[in-house]
Formats: C-alpha cells, structure tokens, sequence
C-alpha cells in the first residue's frame, strides 16, 4: 500500500497593503517532490480550498525549475472539511507568513490535526506551518505542543524579516507560553525536532529534514 500524505497549506495573501504573503514556495515544493520521489500519495488541502498563494519573496530568477513547477499543485487545493484522518498517514504544514494568519483560528484544521496525532500519526510542521499547532488541544484539554520539544521560525529570525511588530503574534512566544519546550539553532541553519510522532523543523533551511524525518517514521 502506498503511503499517503495529506498537505495543509494556506488561503491567505496579504500582511498589509503592498506587502503580499502566502506559502513559502521551497518549503511546500521540496517536501511534496521527496513525497512523490517516495512513491507517496499527496493531497493538497487548505482552510477553504481553491488556490493557495505563494509568497513573492519566496520565487526568483534562481528558483529552480522543478520548484516552480511544483507551484501548480498550489492552484486548486481541496478544502480540509472534505478530507478524513483515516486516508492518510501523516499530516504536515509547510510555512510562509500566510499560515500566521489563517491556521491558528481554523477549527477544524485544529480537531484534525488532534485526531491525526490521537491516532499515533504523524504531524509535522517547519517554519512557520507550527502556527497550525498553536491552536490544537488534545482530547485532555491540553495543548497539543505542551511538554514537547517543539521547533519553529525563531523570534530571532522574525526580527531579521522586519515583520516581528507587524504579524499577530510571535510563533516561538506563542508556543512557549503553551509549555512547549523550545529547541532552537543559530539562526538560518537546518534545525528540526522530533518528540514521538510529533516532528517540527525551524526554518526553510529545514525542510529537507523534516520531510526526511517524515519517511523514515512511516517508511
């Protein structure tokens, strides 16, 4: 049987007028393409479905191609009320600033990613995907990342963006004041963490890493 890997990405576009978001192309394609090279299904969800933005700070003229290409599994995500834990192996968030705004509010999203995780599934985030753990409480009422080693975009790397005074909040702030245990490396260096079948990377950086990690759980 083949594995089966369900994607949440984002719906959301913008930080403020003329600054655009959305995913962060590299993290969303080089995790989907290692999938795929695996033999793995991947489906591709969001909060509402249809098209996921992709940040334009995230592209340039040095952007491989295959991760360009990568772009076109962005244009029309299936909404994440019409997908079931039971299909799939493991749940993973990529990042891009677009997740800080539409993932922590989103319900449902958070009593999937519970069942997911309930279900001795994996769940994995990198960068700023972990904002869709923020909101997960599990089954006991507490927070999902409580007591774990949880990794994620560092309020150090934030302030080097120029956006740490203008998101909603600060996702390692945010995740330390829910008890997570907070493993962070030098800033834009591949870091990740993995505390039973929970499995978060820091930054773009750490995408390969948590991906790989990923397939050595489900095989």
């Amino acid at each position: 049987m083949n594995k089966k890997i369900l994607i949440v990405v984002t719906n959301h576009s913008d930080i403020h007028e003329g600054r655009k978001t959305g995913i962060w192309l590299s993290e969303f394609a080089e995790a989907y393409q290692e999938f795929i090279q695996q033999g793995y299904q991947v489906t591709v969800a969001s909060p509402l479905g249809g098209r996921s933005p992709v940040d334009p700070n995230s592209v340039n003229e040095e952007t491989p191609r295959e991760i360009l290409e990568s772009a076109k599994q962005l244009e029309n995500t299936v909404p994440i009320h019409a997908v079931t834990v039971s299909d799939f192996d493991a749940i993973f968030l990529p990042g891009g600033h677009g997740t800080m705004y539409d993932l922590p509010e989103n319900q449902h999203l958070h009593e999937l990613i519970r069942d997911f995780y309930e279900a001795g599934k994996i769940v994995a985030a990198v960068c700023h995907g972990p904002a869709g753990l923020t909101g997960v409480r599990l089954s006991n009422g507490l927070p999902l990342v409580a007591g774990k080693r949880v990794n994620a975009f560092t309020n150090g790397e934030e302030a080097q963006t120029g956006l740490d005074n203008v998101l909603p909040f600060l996702l390692e702030s945010r995740l330390r004041e829910l008890g997570a245990i907070f493993r962070a490396a030098p800033n834009w260096t591949s870091h990740h963490e993995v505390d039973g079948n929970l499995i978060t990377g820091q930054n773009p950086q750490s995408t390969l890493a948590v991906t790989k990690a990923i397939i050595e759980k489900i095989g």
